[in-house]
């Protein structure tokens, strides 16, 4: 099946050497300035893509249900997933210890939520950062639960891998980098019960009320920039 697979996996290969190019060409992976997006090691990113996206699929997280799922697939082989959740607790602790990265730009653009959600809970109390780790491990095992329903280890640990990859590099906190993992997750994802298709397009639909309301009505001045500003994701 060596040649099947070559020609099934041709396209990849072709956007690989584009990539390439596009690198010899560009001198780095950044587009625009350089000198403000350089890559950096910040492993707290992943832990925020975690959060962020079970917070926009809350439905399927946070229910008593998949809560008990999730408690009774560590009880089945309780050595080693305590052994996984006492790992992941510590390499979160030091990630977000270690390597969260607060961006220029996050420090002065008010007009992004993540400037208010940086400000009014991450950075709130020198403990914060800390007292968030549960919810980081607790996001990430509940997104492996429900990918494992309906993909193989391989297939979950490879997408682990591949969301640290774009992720890590970037040091800047945006919700837009967050978008195509997630869209991966919800894709790979089985939602067979309408009850959570429902809750979710409720959620997006007063998200998206409040983000339109904030943007249209809520405009404000800098005394440095001439124009009005506006709030945005």
């Amino acid at each position: 099946m060596k040649w099947e697979l070559l020609v099934s996996f041709s396209p990849f290969f072709f956007v690989l050497l584009a990539f390439v190019a596009f690198l010899l060409w560009n001198g780095s992976v950044v587009l625009g300035a350089k000198e403000a997006h350089a890559v950096s090691p910040h492993f707290a990113q992943i832990m925020y893509f975690s959060i962020v996206s079970t917070l926009f699929a809350a439905p399927l997280h946070f229910t008593i249900g998949h809560a008990l799922d999730l408690f009774q697939s560590f009880w089945k082989n309780r050595l080693l997933g305590f052994l996984l959740l006492f790992l992941a607790s510590i390499a979160s602790l030091l990630s977000v210890h270690f390597f969260s990265i607060a961006h220029p730009y996050l420090l002065a653009d008010n007009r992004h939520y993540t400037f208010y959600l940086w400000r009014k809970i991450i950075i709130f109390h020198w403990s914060m950062k800390y007292l968030l780790v549960p919810f980081y491990v607790y996001s990430w095992f509940s997104i492996f639960r429900l990918l494992g329903k309906t993909r193989m280890r391989i297939w979950t640990l490879v997408y682990f891998f591949a969301t640290s990859a774009v992720l890590i590099p970037a040091p800047l906190i945006e919700f837009r980098y967050y978008t195509i993992p997630f869209y991966f997750f919800i894709l790979h994802t089985s939602i067979n019960d309408s009850r959570s298709w429902l809750l979710i397009g409720i959620l997006y639909t007063v998200l998206n009320a409040f983000t339109m309301t904030m943007f249209l009505f809520r405009p404000f001045h800098w005394d440095h920039v001439p124009g009005v500003q506006r709030f945005i994701w």
